[in-house]
């Protein structure tokens, strides 16, 4: 019965992190680590399918290793964070909402600045790792 509960949980956590590659505000990242973290107390193979995916290996694959993340995905995740914040305060136009997404653009700003980035030998440790 655990084991059922951690694929369904595994798969809750990787449709939210497959939203969270469309919708900056969801942490797509996290997501996908705990999804991973289902995986491998519950279905092996599920967890290497989500390791070796082609878009949420990416994801996953560097930050798992190396607690790295690239420095282009940190600036897309950053630019496309303050771009949808943006909009849904100019769509809601409520001060208090504005106020919150603020504050929240401000918390996940900080986190994806202090995420550690990728060095050149890093990207090539997990290039050659990937061609095997």
């Amino acid at each position: 019965m655990k084991k059922g509960f951690m694929v369904f949980f595994g798969s809750v956590f990787t449709v939210l992190g497959l939203v969270g590659v469309f919708v900056p505000v969801l942490p797509t990242t996290p997501f996908l680590l705990l999804a991973s973290f289902c995986y491998v107390r519950s279905s092996e193979k599920l967890n290497n399918w989500l390791i070796n995916h082609r878009i949420f290996g990416a994801y996953i694959g560097s930050y798992m290793k190396y607690r790295a993340v690239r420095k282009d995905m940190k600036i897309r995740a950053v630019f496309f964070l303050w771009g949808s914040l943006i909009l849904s305060a100019l769509l809601v136009r409520n001060v208090h909402v504005a106020a919150i997404l603020l504050i929240v653009g401000i918390g996940v700003t900080a986190y994806i600045v202090s995420l550690k980035t990728m060095t050149a030998e890093m990207e090539e440790r997990v290039s050659a790792t990937e061609a095997e």
